[in-house]
């Protein structure tokens, strides 16, 4: 019968504790999630009207107005153009209306998005703003709920929280957090 010498025991120790670790790394291991700092939301505007290509755009910063028209491809004719107003920084959720008020002279209009479209790229909705068809576009709120939503926000004059919804008639806490991320209360 033939033994291990020391040198090869320590071999077969070091390889027995290193081939687990490998396996636990390999198999079971996930790296945390990146810092917050490398994490950024998508910025989401929608520009339609005298633009050569109108539609929804993404950017990674608040955009400013001018950013925004010169990715929609620019404008359609060379007109007058306010450059003050240019400068201005959009916000997520934003439609921008470009239209003609006078052959060499453009109206630029800042709006919000539809709710469908601001719910399809995850941007809340205004709760002091938004309408009973609005609020029937959110899971779990249905045309009578979102009517006595209406009416509520009417007779108190606003909402000063979204966790001021546990007062409409039909909401509790188990419904509320089920819808509470779709919905926003603005200044």
């Amino acid at each position: 019968m033939r033994y291990l010498s020391l040198a090869q025991q320590k071999v077969l120790l070091t390889l027995a504790l290193f081939i687990p670790v490998i396996l636990y790394f390999r198999f079971y291991y996930y790296p945390l999630s990146p810092p917050l700092e490398e994490t950024y939301k998508e910025i989401v505007v929608e520009v339609w009207g005298e633009v050569r290509n109108p539609g929804i755009y993404l950017f990674k910063n608040p955009p400013f107005l001018r950013e925004t028209i010169e990715k929609a491809g620019g404008l359609k004719e060379t007109t007058i153009f306010d450059m003050d107003s240019s400068s201005e920084i959009l916000e997520t959720g934003t439609l921008v209306t470009i239209a003609k008020e006078s052959p060499n002279e453009i109206k630029v209009k800042l709006g919000r998005m539809e709710a469908r479209k601001l719910l399809v790229f995850s941007i809340p909705l205004d709760l002091n703003r938004a309408t009973v068809e609005d609020l029937c576009l959110i899971p779990g709120i249905g045309e009578s709920l979102a009517s006595e939503i209406v009416t509520y926000r009417e007779r108190r004059r606003g909402f000063r929280s979204v966790d001021e919804l546990k007062n409409v008639k039909g909401i509790g806490e188990k419904k509320l957090q089920s819808f509470k991320s779709y919905l926003i209360v603005r200044p």
